[in-house]
């Protein structure tokens, strides 16, 4: 069915052109989203099998983001995600950081809604999930609970943390199989 570009008239959009458009999303979300996940090649469509497993992958990890960095300016967390994961469902990622100080930076965690909130560091509807006082002590912790990328940032500096490239990075937590 071909559809003609009709200036002042809207034209219907085919059913099947607003399915493959979701498809499509649905992939690139999941591709970023596996990015943090060993053993993923999106480019060719090649999967390692069985799925990389972590030394307990039947019991739950608590992971501190950052490792001994923590959650602070100037740190890859995207990289450091790529490095650590896989993740998997029922895991914790811990946030621990510095309450503000006079020598640090004050930090928060903002969990963003979507792939183009993220990349582009877009905190309108993004949820403060902790603030800037959450971080000390044990940090402040989240259960991955949903089969679904999750976007992390940082919200200070109205974003800026973000968007220096640094402050954000997105995890898609595996199955566990066994």
């Amino acid at each position: 069915m071909a559809m003609a570009f009709t200036y002042g008239k809207r034209a219907a959009v085919p059913a099947g052109v607003i399915g493959l458009l979701f498809a499509l999303t649905l992939i690139s979300m999941q591709q970023q989203g596996a990015m943090a996940n060993k053993n993923f090649s999106g480019g060719n469509w090649q999967y390692n099998w069985p799925p990389y497993k972590h030394q307990n992958a039947t019991q739950p990890k608590k992971v501190v983001v950052g490792g001994d960095d923590k959650w602070d300016f100037g740190f890859n967390y995207s990289d450091w995600a790529q490095k650590n994961g896989p993740f998997y469902l029922g895991d914790t990622l811990v946030f621990k950081y510095d309450p503000p100080n006079d020598t640090t930076f004050p930090h928060s965690v903002y969990l963003l809604p979507n792939y183009w909130s993220y990349v582009k560091c877009d905190l309108r509807w993004a949820r403060k999930i902790a603030d800037v006082n959450q971080g000390g002590g044990d940090g402040f912790e989240l259960v991955l609970r949903w089969w679904q990328p999750y976007y992390f940032a940082c919200g200070e500096r109205s974003g800026f943390h973000c968007r220096n490239g640094t402050m954000k990075f997105s995890v898609m937590p595996l199955i566990r199989w066994n």
